[in-house]
């Protein structure tokens, strides 16, 4: 049992703007992780694509490359600050390595792609727990996460508030 305890583990948690995301990161750092362990903990923002404006708009004003320069800075920008939330929550940890990537794309693909590339052990990601009709439409990332990596895949799920406790 102790080669199991001394083996550093690699555990990608997906963040997002959402709550869901930060409980599932904190869930983690609560049940998942050991004060003295040797794991490295993955914080993975997707920055979801932008939009297919081409540098037309809807009325087919034409887009100026300053804007679109500001809306892929702006991207930057809300990655950056949920990923600085993420490891703020982390700033406990003493040996534990906790590194944060951005990539680009659909949470869906990204997710699992890097979590094949990073040789990951398990992944965390929060549940927005939308309804089936929701889910229907919307699609659900960590549904698709489940069912196409290969490493065990913990889903959090916030617990709802209830009006009576408040």
């Amino acid at each position: 049992m102790a080669d199991v305890a001394a083996k550093e583990r690699r555990i990608l948690v997906a963040v997002d703007e959402g709550d869901e995301s930060m409980h599932a990161l904190s869930w983690c750092l609560s049940n998942l992780i050991s004060e003295n362990s040797k794991d490295a903990l993955l914080l993975l923002y997707v920055k979801p694509p932008r939009a297919v404006y081409s540098t037309l708009d809807g009325t087919g004003y034409l887009f100026s490359s300053d804007i679109m320069a500001a809306m892929d800075r702006h991207g930057y920008d809300v990655a950056e600050s949920v990923l600085e939330k993420a490891k703020r929550m982390c700033k406990d940890l003493h040996d534990v390595k906790v590194e944060s990537i951005i990539e680009d794309g659909d949470p869906r693909d990204v997710i699992c792609q890097m979590t094949q590339r990073l040789g990951v052990d398990v992944l965390v990601m929060g549940s927005r727990g939308y309804g089936l009709i929701k889910r229907a439409f919307l699609g659900s990332v960590s549904n698709h996460c489940a069912q196409n990596v290969k490493c065990p895949v913990l889903i959090v799920k916030k617990p709802k508030s209830t009006v009576a406790n408040n």
